[in-house]
């Protein structure tokens, strides 16, 4: 049978019949593993075989998990596959030569995404690439960012080992040993917002060979003087020197996201960076993620000055003597790579008197560090309790010298 035309009237007679249009794309099609993939969202998801809800990664089973009727399944991996170590000069000539893009001409960027689930719609801004939809509360996955061709691929995710009972135990722990805490703060539970999210790292890799000049200074001691003004004094000597130190260090890890405080996410180290299992979005399932807003260029100077300070604690250490200075080294960096990492953190944020304050947990070692507001009243009671001890201990000893 001939198509009407735009209008609804039938077509000319003398027109031949149009050829039949090709068939829409699927709204999704299933994977071999888990997940979902939504094509005219460019977004994953995980539904349940069995019942249709939502597939999360389970912390305490390291599996996967339908919180609706309990099916359970492994994570989908390759057991042949590692985390491979990518070469950074490399990945350092493809960002300038463009093959690449840099972070910075990524930022910023938004899109809105149609939950096909409920239909509503979730935006994803920035580096944000899985959510929870506003609605529903499935779980959605950005499927167009973490192996896009013009951005550096994740090479390995470590999951989360803490679930959130036990943060919740060790926020608590944290928030309540915090005595000047205002106790408006410690209602973080009805008043917060506490996620589980997978931040971007990268690590670095080198082999260094680094030669040196510098000086070494030995402590002596004398005496000089006689009778009551004999003493003892100590001078020291130097003498010039060179030599060459080697070092190698492996997984030195720099935060790649921005909107943060640097020296909280800092504190929660050291990550067990080779526990790092080969990136699979199933990790992710059910948790939040972001991309990277640094590139590895961008971070390499972070990293290079955490290897400066130990390549120079080592000449110390290989000068010797009481003192040292180094007067001049010359760093020979001859094997250098890197890996793109997701790394677990829950994240407590708290507006409290219109100010936010964030507090983070390492999310495989249960390491606490964060910000907190200050109750001026229990610093008054406090600095008053404390001066009345004063005056209290102070009339009691006079008192005992009459």
């Amino acid at each position: 049978m001939s198509e009407p035309t735009p209008d609804g009237s039938p077509p000319p007679m003398a027109s031949p019949p149009p050829m039949a249009a090709p068939p829409p794309p699927p709204v999704a099609e299933a994977t071999g593993v888990r997940a979902m993939l939504h094509s005219t969202e460019q977004t994953r998801t995980y539904p349940c075989a069995s019942c249709g809800g939502e597939l999360r990664f389970d912390i305490v089973l390291q599996k996967l998990k339908c919180h609706d009727c309990g099916t359970v399944s492994d994570v989908a991996v390759d057991a042949t596959q590692v985390v491979a170590e990518r070469d950074l000069r490399t990945a350092l000539a493809a960002l300038q030569s463009g093959t690449i893009d840099r972070a910075s001409a990524q930022a910023g960027a938004e899109k809105e995404i149609v939950c096909q689930s409920c239909g509503g719609h979730t935006t994803f801004v920035g580096s944000v690439t899985a959510e929870r939809c506003p609605y529903c509360a499935t779980p959605i996955q950005r499927d167009d960012v973490h192996e896009a061709p013009k951005r550096l691929n994740v090479d390995g995710v470590v999951p989360f080992q803490i679930d959130e009972k036990k943060a919740t135990a060790a926020i608590e722990q944290w928030i309540n040993s915090r005595w000047f805490a205002p106790t408006e703060f410690k209602t973080y539970n009805r008043t917060g917002s506490f996620s589980s999210v997978y931040m971007a790292y990268f690590t670095y890799d080198a082999d260094t060979q680094t030669h040196y000049t510098g000086r070494r200074g030995d402590d002596h001691t004398r005496t000089v003087g006689s009778g009551d003004n004999q003493r003892t004094e100590t001078y020291t000597t130097w003498r010039p020197v060179s030599g060459e130190v080697a070092n190698n260090f492996d997984d030195i890890p720099v935060f790649a996201n921005e909107g943060f405080d640097r020296k909280r996410i800092a504190d929660l180290e050291p990550w067990p960076t080779a526990t790092a299992k080969p990136y699979s979005p199933e990790y992710v399932a059910g948790h939040l993620c972001r991309t990277y807003d640094l590139d590895v260029e961008d971070c390499l100077g972070e990293a290079t000055g955490k290897m400066e300070t130990v390549i120079d604690q080592t000449i110390r250490h290989d000068i010797g003597g009481d003192h040292q200075d180094i007067n001049s080294k010359q760093t020979d960096w001859r094997t250098m790579t890197y890996k793109h990492l997701l790394l677990p953190i829950w994240l407590l944020a708290v507006i409290y008197q219109e100010r936010p304050f964030r507090v983070y947990i390492n999310g495989v070692t249960g390491e606490v560090h964060g910000d907190r507001p200050w109750s001026k009243v229990k610093i008054i009671i406090a600095a008053v309790i404390a001066a009345v001890l004063i005056i209290t201990l102070f009339v009691l000893y006079q008192k005992s010298k009459t």
